[in-house]
C-alpha cells in the first residue's frame, strides 16, 4: 500500500510521513486540481521552512496563514477560506486528539466512528468523508471493521473513482474518466431538469 500521486516525490514522501500533511492535503482537495491540493503541505513547510505541527497551525495568526496561502502561486482558488478551513481542523485535531492526526483515525473503534469523525471535520460532507475513509484503508492500511462500508462506492479496490485509487498513471486515467463521466451526467440531469 502506497501514495503515488503524479506531483513531486518530495510532496509525495510527505503525504506518506505525515499524517497532519495528508489531512491538509485532503482538506484542499476541492474545486482545486488534486495534484496542486495534495502538493500544497509540502509547499506550505518549505514556505514555513519546517514541517508545521497541528498547534503551530491552530494557533497561527490568521492573516499571516492567509498571506501564506495566498502567496504566488497560491495553496488554493480560495486562499483565505482554505486557510481558516486547515486552522479549523488542527484546532479540532489539537482539542480532541492531542495534536496528533493520525490518533482521529487510528483510535475509531469501528468504520461508521471512522466516518463519523471524518464528517466532522470543516469541509467534509459525506462524499468526501467517504474518499478519506477509502484513502486511508486502501493506501495507508487504516482498517477498522466495516471501513469499506462506511466508503461507501469508494470502497471497492477496483472503484477507480477518486484519490484513493490512485498508484499510478493508468489509474490515474481511469479516475479522470470517472470523474469526468460524472460531471458530464450531473450536467446532462440538470439541463433535463432545467
Amino acid at each position: 500500500m502506497t501514495l503515488n500521486l503524479p506531483i513531486d516525490a518530495k510532496a509525495n514522501e510527505l503525504l506518506q510521513r505525515s499524517p497532519l500533511a495528508l489531512l491538509v492535503g485532503m482538506i484542499l482537495d476541492q474545486q482545486f486540481p488534486l495534484e496542486r491540493a495534495f502538493s500544497a503541505p509540502y509547499e506550505l513547510s518549505r514556505r514555513l521552512g519546517h514541517e508545521p505541527t497541528a498547534e503551530e497551525l491552530a494557533d497561527f495568526d490568521p492573516e499571516a496563514l492567509t498571506a501564506i496561502f495566498a502567496t504566488p502561486p497560491a495553496l488554493h482558488r480560495f486562499p483565505k477560506a482554505m486557510a481558516a478551513r486547515v486552522q479549523e481542523a488542527c484546532r479540532i485535531v489539537v482539542d480532541t486528539y492531542g495534536g496528533e492526526a493520525e490518533t482521529l483515525w487510528r483510535t475509531a473503534a469501528d468504520g461508521k466512528e471512522l466516518f463519523k469523525r471524518v464528517s466532522a471535520l470543516p469541509g467534509f460532507g459525506k462524499q468526501k468523508a467517504q474518499i478519506f475513509v477509502a484513502l486511508l484503508g486502501k493506501r495507508f492500511g487504516v482498517r477498522p471493521e466495516g471501513w469499506r462500508e462506511a466508503a461507501g462506492a469508494y470502497g471497492p479496490d477496483d472503484a477507480y473513482k477518486s484519490v484513493a485509487d490512485i498508484v499510478d498513471a493508468a489509474a490515474l486515467v481511469k479516475v479522470r474518466e470517472y470523474k469526468q463521466q460524472a460531471k458530464a451526467a450531473a450536467k446532462a440531469a440538470k439541463s433535463a431538469t432545467g
